[in-house]
């Protein structure tokens, strides 16, 4: 398959630009991943589409304010920095504007508490860099740092909180798990009570959520790595799933990835932890996803190419189409889909 395969038009007025009042009251999608049947609800009904002895697998990742803004010792203007991976400590590799501005031994200073030493650039542009503080990094990044919106959301974010999800628990992603945040505390207290299992994975979301496939022939390109972790509660959840004929339910791309890259071998998964480049485009035989809650992502997107394996490239951008013409929200902060 191509690149251009998954393309679709998308109107710019059809970019959600802020999040909803109430979370779980966006659109919902439900589509049939074998016929294309659609039903078109409220978010809020996710609950009627799933059964006692299901299990709900969330990424409980949780987003740093990983945007910084700061000034070059050496050059003029203005430097925007994006942290992507903690290397160890105070070393992270991180994403540079404008890179030029972002050269070896180069230091950026943000405010008086805060700076950094570029150390390496690496072969597809990302910098090596080096922090130097007083205090607890965690608490320098509250202060100074800006939630790492993606490019297209353009109003100011005024609550953080809206950029995660109610169940964040772990800090480390450059962007948010985005399916995840249509859920409120009582939804998925709901979800507890009619019986359906609630598990979660961590994954920490890095720049595969920002960089554009630029190869034509998808087995050309190349993903990013991304931390993940599987702790043993919740490999005996999915196991016990898979051996009773109980569904899984993921909810983003995020919580897939990570599903199936520990599920690679079969079942049963073994607690892990490590780094994951996986990359799922049609055709693909998924191994653990038995459903998949998902928002609507980014023309030739490899977001886009994994919701197309887990039913056809055709049903998935009908659905799309679908989608535009009912005035449904995209990307981030926009409405749902539920693949069954």
């Amino acid at each position: 398959m191509k690149t251009s395969d998954f393309y679709y038009e998308l109107p710019q007025e059809r970019i959600a630009q802020h999040p909803l009042e109430k979370r779980d009251d966006s659109k919902l999608l439900v589509v049939d991943r074998k016929t294309g049947h659609m039903e078109h609800q409220r978010f809020y009904n996710i609950i009627d589409h799933l059964n006692m002895g299901d299990v709900l697998l969330l990424n409980d990742t949780r987003v740093l304010p990983a945007r910084l803004f700061g000034k070059n010792t050496k050059r003029e203007g203005v430097v925007e920095i994006l942290l992507l991976k903690r290397l160890s400590a105070d070393r992270w590799e991180v994403m540079v504007k404008p890179g030029k501005k972002a050269r070896p031994k180069d230091i950026i200073t943000f405010g008086e508490i805060l700076s950094g030493e570029i150390l390496s650039i690496e072969e597809d542009g990302l910098r090596i860099m080096e922090f130097h503080y007083n205090g607890i990094f965690e608490n320098i990044l509250d202060d100074l740092g800006h939630m790492p919106l993606p490019p297209y959301i353009h109003e100011h974010l005024e609550d953080r909180e809206r950029y995660q999800t109610v169940y964040s628990k772990e800090t480390g992603s450059a962007a948010a798990p985005t399916a995840g945040l249509h859920f409120t505390p009582e939804l998925l207290e709901a979800i507890r009570n009619k019986d359906v299992k609630i598990c979660t994975i961590t994954l920490h979301v890095g720049i595969g959520t920002f960089r554009p496939v630029k190869v034509d022939k998808l087995e050309e390109h190349k993903m990013h790595s991304e931390y993940y972790e599987l702790g043993e509660e919740t490999a005996a959840i999915l196991n016990e799933a898979k051996a009773s004929g109980s569904r899984i339910i993921c909810v983003g791309t995020t919580s897939v990835r990570t599903l199936e890259s520990v599920a690679k071998n079969g079942f049963p998964l073994v607690p892990s932890s490590g780094w994951t480049d996986i990359f799922i485009y049609p055709p693909y035989e998924f191994k653990g996803a038995d459903g998949l809650i998902t928002n609507f992502h980014l023309p030739e997107s490899t977001l886009l190419m994994l919701v197309s394996a887990f039913s056809t490239r055709e049903i998935i951008l009908h659905a799309y189409q679908e989608a535009v013409d009912r005035e449904y929200r995209f990307f981030s902060f926009g409405d749902s889909m539920f693949i069954r």
